[in-house]
């Protein structure tokens, strides 16, 4: 139909037009975004692309200490902090002097460049995915233009994905418009956009949370389009997790874990009340199996694991001695940390506000997005708790997870039903989820003021 086909279009312009306009802010600063850790996925991906590991390791230097020297801009808020009192010069000369004493200490192996202790560097080495996403980037443009070209279309792909997941769950066209611009004016968009193999993470848990969306959709008598979407579905969260298992792989199991906890609780809610669960139990057995081989995975690559992660945050980055039983200093840590984070909160309440309204939106609405939203935001905390560091007490990346729950929550509440009429609900029944086309195929069509995702279905019940 010509006002469908004019309406899919706005749609278009709609995505396009935020795209280019983040793209555009970007250019305020294509660079000053580097982290202490760039440098050692730069020099990673420089290494696969042919440089020797010396050269490699010298062009991460240049590139590090040249955006350090980027001041950071108030009024921009992805610029990047400058070391107090050290100039190009002095950090090029401090970083080659530790680069020249770990090679002789010991780290002379690897792909990564030797910064630091080669106990710390295989943190590096054990996330292959992200400096093997960056190869074609900087080989075709170099390390500045490359990495910012890179984060974008990090920073993009996450975004689109969120639209889709949301339009997939039967919201409007403006409530994913506005979950995509959400997902770029968010810490989530800062995050990806970072030098950092945290944004290529959340990107990909966007795709898995867009093949949960897809997974839930099992309705095998309303065509072969819904048969194929569990299908797609299923591949997405497989593929999504296994792509995310390369990049940062502890951020694969927290997600693989929290997603197969909330299904697998929410399929027994929907059993006590007699309403179809088989889809969401399906979901949190192959999420919970995936877990199971991100963790076996892992294991047998002899990868850092959580007893690593302890003892590097105990031992500043293993340059002391282990502890014989670091937990008890851990936990001392956690409640340190997560004392100064509420604080934090309470005297910038940006985050509890949003999920304030992203708690309405669980409250009011009911979408099959929600669980999916629910579980990332605690995939989001898992992953901080396992760093309780207080040097990460004002960033964002590694809890950057849990600003999806608002960027996919707070989108729905822009979809409110008019008095009177119930919101499509995918939430009741997943084994009877429909798209919205489906459902105005064959009902009656919608009163004045609905809004797609919103027609009732014929069987629903207020």
């Amino acid at each position: 139909m010509p006002s469908a086909r004019r309406t899919r279009h706005l749609g278009l312009v709609g995505m396009l037009l935020i795209a280019v306009a983040f793209a555009g802010l970007q250019l305020t600063a294509v660079t000053g975004r580097a982290s202490p850790d760039t440098k050692n996925y730069l020099s990673y991906a420089l290494s696969l692309s042919g440089e020797d590991r010396q050269e490699a390791g010298r062009l991460a230097i240049g590139y590090s200490c040249a955006s350090g020297q980027h001041a950071p801009l108030d009024f921009i808020p992805w610029t990047s902090r400058k070391a107090a009192g050290e100039s190009e010069e002095q950090c090029v000369r401090r970083l080659n002097d530790s680069v020249a004493y770990w090679s002789g200490h010991g780290n002379t192996s690897g792909m990564t460049a030797p910064f630091a202790n080669q106990r710390f560097m295989a943190i590096f080495e054990a996330r292959p995915g992200y400096p093997l996403f960056l190869v074609p980037f900087v080989t075709a443009f170099g390390p500045t233009w490359g990495l910012w070209l890179a984060g974008l279309v990090v920073a993009l792909a996450g975004s689109v994905c969120v639209l889709l997941t949301l339009r997939a769950a039967g919201a409007s066209r403006r409530a994913g418009l506005a979950g995509q611009a959400l997902y770029l004016a968010l810490p989530t968009g800062t995050v990806a956009m970072n030098p950092l193999s945290d944004g290529l993470s959340l990107a990909l848990g966007t795709a898995v949370a867009l093949g949960c969306v897809l997974l839930l959709r099992d309705r095998p008598r309303a065509g072969a389009a819904l048969v194929a979407a569990p299908r797609a579905g299923a591949a997405l969260v497989a593929g999504g997790l296994a792509l995310m298992f390369l990049v940062r792989y502890s951020q694969a199991l927290l997600l693989a874990v929290a997603l197969a906890g909330v299904f697998l609780a929410w399929s027994g809610l929907l059993r006590l009340k007699r309403r179809g669960y088989a889809p969401v139990l399906r979901a949190a057995g192959l999420c919970g199996a995936l877990a199971a081989l991100i963790y076996a995975g892992a294991h047998l690559l002899s990868w850092p694991m959580g007893q690593d992660s302890a003892q590097d945050l105990l031992t500043h980055h293993y340059q002391r001695p282990d502890l014989p039983d670091p937990w008890p200093e851990f936990f001392v840590q956690e409640r340190v940390f997560w004392s100064a984070w509420l604080r934090r909160q309470a005297t910038y309440p940006v985050l509890p506000v949003l999920l304030a309204l992203s708690a309405w939106a669980l409250l009011k609405r009911r979408s099959v997005v929600l669980p999916i939203a629910l579980a990332a935001g605690a995939a989001g905390l898992l992953n901080q708790a396992g760093h309780p560091n207080l040097d990460q007490l004002l960033g964002y990346r590694l809890i950057v997870f849990v600003w999806l729950l608002p960027a996919l929550a707070i989108p729905l509440l822009l979809d409110r039903p008019p008095n009177g009429a119930a919101p499509h609900d995918a939430s009741r029944d997943p084994a009877a989820a429909a798209e919205p086309s489906d459902t105005t195929a064959h009902a009656a069509p919608a009163p004045a003021g609905d809004t797609p995702g919103e027609v009732r279905h014929p069987t629903s019940r207020s």
